[in-house]
């Protein structure tokens, strides 16, 4: 009788379990929505690259400065995208990994060189790429963050054309900090765990963590540019 007696008093235990994680689950989905960032995240490449996404191939990037691959990947990328623009758009989206010490602090400068100088941005990001040794872990073990954002904005101010005083109030902004995190956020919302990853369209490109050659961006590429005259419609209303 006993063991009858539990029976039903399990079932509610377990109903009430499944209600407490339902409405844990809709909370989180209700702050993931209010929490949306104001404007699309990541910075676009070239001059209007993304002004007709709808028209055009978009590739999306998951990059960090700080990051050997993410550097290796750049310029194979880069060079893709130029040879089919305005056909290809590209954004590349900061994605600082939380084992690069000073892959936050890269990120944010990005945000700083926007708001400063928008034409900047990528410059910056291809020092970073070019400079990634001094900003290494062994290289920044002895230094504190606020000696690394000083060294950061001496050499982003080559880049942006301000003073590196001027740089360096922008790690003071609650705002560039807002941005870079907001970066994160959303490459874990798309799935990505590393750097670089690659999103063709939408849809995640295979070798995740590592570089895309340059033939390899053309293989991928060129059947969609070519298919671009085609209309198709791909759903239909009844």
């Amino acid at each position: 009788m006993a063991r009858h007696a539990r029976a039903p008093l399990l079932r509610r235990l377990l109903l009430l379990a499944a209600l407490a994680a339902s409405c844990s689950y809709y909370l989180l989905v209700l702050q993931a929505q209010a929490s949306a960032p104001p404007r699309y995240d990541g910075f676009a490449y070239g001059g209007g690259a993304a002004a007709a996404w709808k028209d055009a191939v978009l590739v999306e990037a998951f990059l960090d400065p700080l990051c050997p691959d993410s550097r290796d990947a750049w310029q194979p990328l880069k060079l893709a995208v130029e040879r089919y623009a305005p056909r290809v758009s590209l954004i590349v989206h900061p994605f600082p990994l939380p084992y690069h010490t000073y892959a936050f602090h890269a990120c944010r400068a990005l945000y700083i060189a926007n708001k400063l100088n928008s034409s900047s941005t990528y410059p910056l990001l291809e020092l970073f790429f070019k400079n990634q040794e001094k900003f290494y872990n062994s290289a920044t073990s002895s230094l504190s963050s606020p000696a690394v954002a000083v060294e950061m904005s001496k050499m982003a101010s080559k880049a942006v054309g301000n003073s590196a005083s001027e740089f360096l109030s922008g790690f003071s902004d609650s705002r560039t900090d807002s941005a870079a995190r907001v970066s994160f956020k959303y490459g874990c919302t798309r799935g990505v765990f590393g750097a670089p990853f690659f999103f063709v369209n939408g849809f995640l490109q295979p070798g995740g963590g590592s570089p895309i050659d340059y033939n390899t961006w053309i293989s991928i590429l060129n059947p969609l540019v070519s298919q671009q005259g085609e209309r198709i419609e791909m759903f239909t209303s009844v």
